[in-house]
C-alpha cells in the first residue's frame, strides 16, 4: 500500500494507575492543542473517584518500595533514566508541541530531565547521612535518628514545564521510598501521561507512582481531604487553590509543601527548574525517627561496648 494511502495511528493517551492503563471511570476526555491552539490529542479526564483509586494503588505499593534497599531504589531511578534516553525524540516532540518551544530548547528540556532522573537516584542512599546521624546525650546511650518514608504523597505537577518540571517533583518523592498520585498539568498533560508508559517499563514496582490528567482542582481537592494520603506538594497550585488544599490537608495533619511566590500574572511556576536541585525536595517528605539504646556495663563480667 502507498505511504500517501496510509492512515496513520492515532496515541490514546490513558492514565496510570496500580501499573495499568485505564481511561477515566467517568468516560470523560478533554482536547489538549499546543500553543498555537491546534489540536494534539484527547486526554483523560480523571475524576474523584480516579484520585481515590490512585491512592488506594499507591498506598498497596508502599511498603515493599519502602521496604527496598536505598541502593535498589536507586538502581530502578537510573533504569527510568535508560528508558527515557532511548525515546528521546518522542518527548522531544510532545514537549516542543506542549510548551510552543523549538527543538533545540524541548531536546535541552528533555535531556535536562533524563540528568534529573541520574541525580536523584545517585541520592537515594545518601539521603540519609544528610538527614540522619548520632545525636550527643548526657547518659550511657547511643541515640540515632534516621530518615523514613512518609507515605503516600499527592503531587499537584507545575502547569508550564511539562517535563522537566514534573520530573523534578516526582523523582525525589519516590527516591526516599514514598509513593506518589501526580496530577499532571492540565494544559500540557502528554509527556506525563507517556511518561507513564516509561515507568513501567522500567522495573518501577505498579502503584509507587500513578498519574492522573484533567482538571487540577478537581482532583486535588479529593487528595487534600484524604485521610490516607499523608502529604501534598502543591507546586502546581496558583495561590487561591493552594490555600483551599492546605486547609483541608490540616484535617489529618498532611505534610505540606508550599508552592514557590506566583509570577506577575498570578500563575503558578515561577521556579527555575534548570537550576539545580538541591536536597530540600528529598528532605520535604521524610519523617526522622530517633532511637535510644543504653550502652554501659552487660552483665556479671562487666563487660561494655
Amino acid at each position: 500500500m502507498s505511504d500517501q494511502n496510509r492512515l496513520g495511528v492515532f496515541k490514546t493517551y490513558k492514565l496510570y494507575v496500580g501499573g495499568k492503563f485505564p481511561r477515566s471511570e467517568s468516560g470523560r476526555v478533554y482536547e489538549v492543542t499546543d500553543s498555537k491552539g491546534q489540536w494534539l490529542a484527547n486526554a483523560p479526564q480523571s475524576s474523584r473517584k480516579d484520585a481515590r483509586d490512585a491512592v488506594v494503588a499507591a498506598r498497596k505499593a508502599f511498603g515493599g518500595w519502602s521496604g527496598a534497599t536505598a541502593y535498589n531504589r536507586g538502581q530502578v531511578l537510573y533504569r527510568v533514566a535508560e528508558m527515557l534516553e532511548g525515546r528521546k525524540e518522542q518527548f522531544v516532540r510532545e514537549v516542543a508541541a506542549s510548551e510552543g518551544l523549538s527543538k533545540s530548547k524541548a531536546a535541552a528540556a528533555v535531556d535536562a530531565a533524563i540528568d534529573r532522573w541520574v541525580w536523584y537516584a545517585g541520592w537515594t542512599d545518601k539521603i540519609g547521612q544528610i538527614a540522619g546521624g548520632a545525636n550527643p546525650v548526657a547518659g550511657p546511650f547511643f541515640n540515632l535518628s534516621t530518615p523514613e518514608p512518609t507515605g503516600v504523597v499527592a503531587v499537584l505537577a507545575p502547569q508550564k514545564s511539562s517535563f522537566l518540571g514534573l520530573v523534578s517533583v516526582i523523582a525525589p518523592v519516590i527516591a526516599t521510598g514514598n509513593t506518589a498520585v501526580v496530577i499532571a498539568s492540565a494544559d500540557a498533560p502528554l509527556p506525563a501521561l507517556s511518561l507513564g508508559e516509561v515507568l513501567a517499563t522500567s522495573d518501577v514496582p505498579g502503584g509507587v507512582v500513578n498519574i492522573l490528567s484533567g482538571v487540577t482542582a478537581e482532583i486535588a481537592a479529593p487528595l487534600a481531604a484524604h485521610q490516607d494520603v499523608n502529604a501534598i506538594d502543591l507546586t502546581g497550585a496558583d495561590a487561591e487553590l493552594a490555600k483551599e488544599l492546605e486547609i483541608a490537608a490540616a484535617d489529618n495533619l498532611k505534610r505540606v509543601l508550599r508552592p514557590q511566590p506566583v509570577d506577575a500574572d498570578g500563575a503558578p511556576d515561577s521556579e527555575d527548574w534548570s537550576a539545580s536541585p538541591g536536597t530540600h525536595r528529598l528532605t520535604a517528605f521524610l519523617e526522622t525517627k530517633t532511637v535510644w539504646h543504653p550502652t554501659g556495663a552487660l552483665g556479671a563480667a562487666g563487660s561494655s561496648y
